[in-house]
């Protein structure tokens, strides 16, 4: 996406196509012919992550460089292109960018300096991050957190207790990223993030989720019993705490927290890897309706084919301008008015579970087994309608959003 001379130009630059297809040249040769292999194991790809921090996909400055690219759409262009190869791998290779965005919108430039490079560490020494928000009673519910956080002033530290759930990397993740509630009356006006570093005394994996899709993506647990932390961990810093804290008592706004801010600016990027999914399916689809032949013809002749591949194309186009759109907001500052940044997650993500769903009608039997991948991208995209805010969660932003109105 670029300005020209004539106006808007929805044609990506030509350095944004050479990461286009540089993603994608890793996601055909390397992420998709092993896709069913993890998927299977139900285990986190270090090879595979491994290989993407060797070229420099998986690294810091590739992540900084998409995200902070003038136009907004590095990340969402490069995560369709992973996520086209396979979602459990994809995330498992863009699962780290979720903590590191959360550390990006709460902490201080020093901060940001000291960890988001422990989050990726070295091609050599790959390190990983996790975003712990959720638990199991509040998941969109976010301001029903109970992950406790209660601040020592004499030692100067931290003390967190509480259980983490579903979360990507979680227990194995190099820096976890947590989210706590410093003042339980206020709700989610009274929480914090933190930065809890490896080897942290108390913080452990709980239980590691066995999952319908995105099998080769680690999620789980994380549990943190007397989890003491020096009190530079706290994102932002302990006196920017103490005066919004205190504007909140007063009756004052409190700003947006870290949690809200990370999936609002992650939505966007979520969507493209729906879209990646969805893209994935339709293609097969359509290459798969072109060479079979039933009642001596390609089935991609028939009318309720060929309409069903026309309905599906169009579907992922839009779901594609619908993030663009969203992502170039996002990175140029235009706000959400009517929550732009949830419809495209919402699309996106509806848009992928139609469209494997479709995929399979399409490949009937043969859709239905492992012999071909769109069975397991249809497990795979059901993800997007529940992570990062379901789509009931979206519709109930947009809502508000379009309406002026609590719609509760």
């Amino acid at each position: 996406m670029a300005e020209t001379a004539g106006g808007f130009n929805l044609e990506p630059s030509e350095e944004l196509r050479e990461v286009r297809d540089w993603v994608h040249e890793f996601a055909a040769t390397v992420i998709r012919p092993a896709g069913a292999e993890w998927d299977e194991r139900e285990e986190t790809p270090w090879p595979i992550i491994q290989e993407a921090a060797k070229i420099g996909l998986y690294s810091l400055d590739f992540f900084a460089q998409q995200w902070f690219e003038p136009s907004g759409l590095g990340i969402p262009i490069a995560f369709e292109e992973l996520f086209w190869g396979d979602a459990g791998i994809g995330l498992s290779i863009a699962g780290t960018g979720l903590a590191a965005a959360a550390v990006s919108a709460g902490g201080t430039p020093e901060q940001l300096g000291e960890w988001l490079p422990q989050m990726f560490g070295t091609p050599g020494d790959v390190k990983l991050g996790a975003f712990c928000a959720s638990e199991p009673d509040a998941g969109s519910d976010v301001g029903a957190i109970r992950t406790r956080a209660v601040y020592d002033e004499a030692k100067n530290e931290w003390t967190l207790n509480g259980t983490k759930t579903w979360a990507t990397n979680g227990g194995i993740a190099d820096v976890h990223v947590v989210v706590a509630s410093v003042d339980p009356s206020l709700r989610s006006r009274g929480q914090a993030t933190f930065v809890v570093p490896s080897g942290t005394k108390g913080l452990s994996q709980g239980q590691k989720f066995r999952k319908h899709g995105i099998r080769a993506s680690h999620t789980a647990e994380v549990v943190l019993d007397d989890v003491r932390l020096p009190a530079a961990c706290l994102l932002g810093g302990k006196e920017k705490l103490d005066t919004r804290l205190a504007r909140v008592r007063e009756g004052g706004k409190s700003g947006e927290q870290t949690a809200m801010r990370t999936f609002e600016t992650t939505r966007p990027t979520v969507a493209a890897m729906a879209v990646g999914v969805a893209r994935a399916a339709f293609e097969y689809a359509r290459d798969y309706a072109r060479t079979r032949e039933q009642f001596s013809r390609k089935i991609a002749e028939n009318q309720a084919i060929a309409f069903l591949l026309a309905d599906m194309a169009t579907k992922v186009d839009i779901a594609r301008l619908m993030t663009w759109r969203a992502a170039w907001m996002a990175r140029n500052t235009h706000p959400f008015t009517q929550a732009e940044g949830s419809m495209s997650k919402l699309v996106a993500a509806e848009t992928a579970v139609w469209t494997t769903d479709q995929a399979i009608q399409i490949l009937a039997g043969a859709g239905y087994t492992r012999d071909h991948p769109v069975e397991r991208w249809h497990r795979d995209a059901k993800i997007f309608t529940i992570f990062e805010g379901t789509s009931e969660i979206q519709r109930l932003i947009i809502g508000r959003a379009v309406t002026g109105l609590p719609v509760r």
